[in-house]
């Protein structure tokens, strides 16, 4: 991650997938704690986190708050690409290769923001992130990688993903607590929270796929403590996405347009950059 990043971009890499493993190595509680887990529930987590193979698309979008006066200060919205690696994954052990992009929006003119008062406000992008889960007596333990050259990161593991039925719906939820030093010397802590709601046993529903997501914390280009909140659901093809977010990874991203191939494709992103 380049230095010009503001601290938040840091604690982004979390989002979307606080649930596949990023927590400080530590936090994790004992793999061995009955978290709601079973191979069938396994099965579904997978298959609504990261589909079956084919390419599927989380889209998200929420809106950044100042703390504690509640000012709504801008909109938020992007995109999770993912795909399940099916050459390596097992009934007990999963492999999604994925990669996400936001962009912070003006809330009346919905235009993408560059700076705020003064300061960069550059889209929060990763070429990419290879998540493992792994299905262990009624928990799952996860992991993550990203960054490129020295700065590969492979964290984990997490261990807090609670599995729930709730009448006909699936919830899993994962706490994330974040505690941890800056460059520049001083401490970033956070809290956030994710809800995936799998409701694919109900009839009819265009979007059975559904997150929720709320953070506490730093807010970028100094702005101080706010909160966050995204909602997110599924869509199976790029086409089926909003076209606001379209027209952005079109025209700005297009690496974004669909998630890794493959392992090789992610191996080759964590090479360093070309002086």
């Amino acid at each position: 991650m380049r230095q010009s990043r503001s601290r938040v971009a840091i604690l982004w890499a979390a989002m979307l997938c606080c649930a596949g493993g990023l927590m400080p190595v530590g936090s994790a509680q004992p793999a061995n704690v009955d978290r709601g887990f079973d191979p069938e529930v396994f099965r579904q987590w997978v298959q609504m986190r990261v589909g079956s193979g084919t390419p599927v698309y989380w889209y998200a979008v929420g809106t950044v708050y100042s703390s504690p006066s509640g000012q709504p200060l801008m909109r938020m919205e992007g995109i999770d690409a993912a795909r399940l690696d099916t050459t390596q994954s097992t009934a007990s052990k999963a492999h999604q290769l994925s990669r996400k992009t936001f962009v912070y929006r003006d809330l009346q003119s919905n235009a993408i923001l560059r700076e705020w008062q003064g300061k960069p406000l550059p889209p929060i992008s990763y070429p990419y992130q290879y998540i493992t889960y792994e299905l262990r007596d009624r928990s799952v333990e996860s992991w993550v990688e990203q960054g490129a050259g020295a700065r590969v990161q492979r964290i984990g593991p997490g261990t807090d993903i609670m599995a729930r039925r709730i009448g006909g719906t699936l919830a899993f939820s994962a706490p994330l607590f974040l505690d941890f030093p800056l460059r520049d010397g001083t401490r970033s802590q956070a809290f956030e929270h994710y809800d995936f709601f799998d409701q694919s046993a109900a009839k009819g529903l265009r979007h059975p796929y559904q997150i929720s997501w709320l953070r506490f914390g730093d807010l970028p280009a100094g702005l101080g403590k706010g909160v966050m909140h995204m909602v997110s659901w599924r869509v199976d093809r790029f086409e089926d996405l909003p076209q606001s977010i379209r027209e952005y990874v079109q025209s700005e991203a297009a690496l974004w347009r669909e998630p890794p191939r493959d392992l090789a494709e992610i191996r080759r992103l964590q090479q360093p950059a070309a002086p």
